[in-house]
């Protein structure tokens, strides 16, 4: 230890900041540190979200685009070759349904799920979804399964 790397105890010194608008003995009065006019000056200011210094905002400058249908019904997606890696894998049997691809994570438990027919089907699964493809569909037949339609 040398004078270099002395420190005062814990807890025995406080460091409680500038005393703003005290008065002017203490060389922080009249404007309080905050300048003169202006709305930074003001009590109550708050500055809204993306501004810009009156410039204007980039939300406003960037035009809006597009069309969003309040109608629009989303599928979570499952392709047959993704089937095929689980029964090779030995985490589905014969049968799948909603609740098993929920917990082997493929789908959320609010999710509908299609499934695809991207790749082949060798294992015969009774499959149970909210929709198929028509290729996904007749692969799932095809291989002496059955296509369930929730």
């Amino acid at each position: 230890m040398d004078l270099s790397n002395l420190k005062p105890a814990e807890g025995s010194t406080k460091n409680q900041g500038k005393r703003i608008g005290r008065g002017q003995g203490s060389g922080k009065g009249g404007t309080a540190t905050r300048g003169h006019k202006g709305a930074k000056s003001r009590s109550g200011y708050s500055k809204k979200l993306g501004f810009e210094g009156g410039q204007m905002p980039l939300q406003r400058r960037v035009p809006k685009f597009g069309f969003t249908n309040v109608n629009r019904v989303e599928y979570q997606g499952v392709n047959l070759d993704k089937l095929q890696e689980l029964a090779d894998n030995k985490k589905i049997k014969d049968a799948v349904d909603f609740q098993t691809l929920v917990d082997l994570g493929l789908a959320g438990k609010n999710d509908l799920v299609k499934i695809l027919g991207r790749g082949e089907l060798k294992s015969k699964l009774k499959v149970s979804a909210h929709k198929f493809t028509a290729s996904a569909k007749a692969a799932i037949e095809a291989a002496g399964g059955e296509a369930v339609t929730l």
